[in-house]
């Protein structure tokens, strides 16, 4: 990944009253998990508002079914995230929703178009320089999903559990004067149980898009943002709206990588200039 200051290129930025916006060739979202208290439902509308691009992809669990069959809860600014994708569709972005497991009920509606979204189960994306990515979400890929569904179930119960810990305790932590920190992050990468499992499908994605004859693979799921080679395979995924706060995006030169809300919505120089009252326009 680039740093900040990378994306701060005057081809990418114009300006729209105080708001700097990027512009992209294509941009991936997954795992917004609209529905559920974890959703960090402003930070994403943030980036919306931030960016723009030809194509977005919404690569599957942007709506929570699974928590909203348990608990009911729908804030005001989930419904403004949805108001701001139909908004991007209406003024002529391509929309292309890839339904996941947490929004699976969707999949009955694919091949069909609803406000200017087209819902597909997946499909192959053409960068800018050539390359065949097979964009899909995930979850079929995954043993625990394919094989135990009830144990996935589990482990989401105990992911919102942890979750549930994390936001008390990084509020305790902001009182504090400290920054933000994952502690679901952090036991994915510490157990080693979790880390066989992100790696095991990570190289069955790629096995899969070997089998596809394409260069690559673009997926969410697993809520771990990541551009690696595997053997000779373009691995990228553009992890979540819960904790990492990423997305993948395609420049205007084809190149993929991934950005943060922080380095979008508040990079170092439109922070400075904000506090100073100033557009941050660049020349061209």
């Amino acid at each position: 990944m680039k740093p900040a200051d990378d994306f701060l290129d005057p081809h990418f930025l114009k300006s729209r009253g105080k708001r700097a916006v990027t512009r992209f060739r294509a941009i991936w979202i997954s795992d917004v998990h609209l529905g559920t208290t974890g959703c960090q439902a402003a930070r994403l509308l943030e980036f919306l508002q931030h960016t723009e691009s030809d194509t977005l992809y919404l690569v599957g669990d942007i709506v929570d079914g699974w928590q909203l069959k348990r608990r009911w809860y729908w804030d005001q600014i989930h419904n403004n995230v949805v108001q701001s994708v139909l908004k991007k569709a209406k003024k002529g972005t391509e929309v292309i929703f890839i339904p996941g497991n947490h929004d699976e009920a969707i999949r009955q509606f694919i091949d069909l178009d609803f406000g200017g979204i087209r819902i597909r189960d997946e499909l192959v994306h053409v960068t800018a320089q050539g390359k065949r990515m097979l964009v899909l979400h995930g979850d079929r890929f995954d043993g625990v999903i394919a094989c135990a569904k009830w144990l996935a179930y589990v482990g989401d119960t105990l992911y919102t559990l942890i979750l549930k810990i994390n936001q008390v305790f990084n509020k305790w932590r902001a009182r504090a004067g400290l920054p933000y920190w994952s502690l679901s992050q952090y036991l994915k990468l510490k157990v080693k149980n979790a880390v066989s499992y992100i790696s095991s499908f990570e190289h069955a994605l790629a096995s899969e898009a070997r089998k596809r004859n394409v260069d690559g693979v673009i997926c969410g799921h697993i809520h771990k943002p990541e551009i690696r080679d595997i053997e000779g395979i373009t691995y990228c995924n553009d992890g979540d709206w819960v904790e990492s706060l990423t997305a993948l995006v395609e420049d205007l030169s084809g190149e993929l990588r991934l950005v943060t809300w922080h380095e979008i919505v508040m990079p170092p120089i439109h922070a400075k200039q904000e506090e100073l009252g100033e557009v941050c326009v660049l020349p061209s």
